[in-house]
């Protein structure tokens, strides 16, 4: 089975309304977003590394905590191998996405914070838009 969170799942089956939903999905993103974006600025400025590289690093890190919490609270579903195959196949997606947009912008604009910064939001905007309707729709979905 995939890696877990050692909390109850008690509430597990619970359909929560999308608003619920997505109030939790942001504040999961948030969370992983600042870890993300830590991690990517912390080896792009302080390592020296490529902006790729960083981006990768820190899309690794951000992801794999936003799927073990939206698992668990967001969307409240028990364990399944389908799932985590379709969640992985989805981020492999998110990770192109993420990577190929902040790369794209990085390379156009001025190595400034700034710039790294709305490089960051773009991309992990347009990621998390793609996120939660195909998380909403088809992966929380299957059983």
């Amino acid at each position: 089975m995939p890696i877990e969170l050692p909390l109850d799942d008690a509430e597990a089956s619970t359909d929560l309304p999308l608003t619920q939903q997505l109030v939790r999905f942001v504040v999961t993103g948030a969370g992983s977003g600042a870890v993300d974006f830590g991690v990517t600025v912390l080896l792009q400025y302080l390592v020296g590394a490529p902006h790729w590289l960083a981006k990768a690093a820190g899309f690794v890190c951000g992801t794999t905590m936003a799927y073990l919490i939206n698992r668990r609270w967001t969307f409240r579903t028990e364990p399944s191998r389908a799932r985590f195959i379709a969640v992985v196949a989805l981020y492999l997606v998110t990770f192109a996405v993420q990577v190929g947009l902040y790369t794209a912008l990085s390379a156009v604009w001025p190595e400034e914070f700034f710039y790294s910064l709305a490089a960051f939001v773009i991309a992990q905007g347009t990621a998390t838009v793609i996120n939660f309707v195909v998380q909403r729709v088809v992966i929380f979905k299957i059983r």
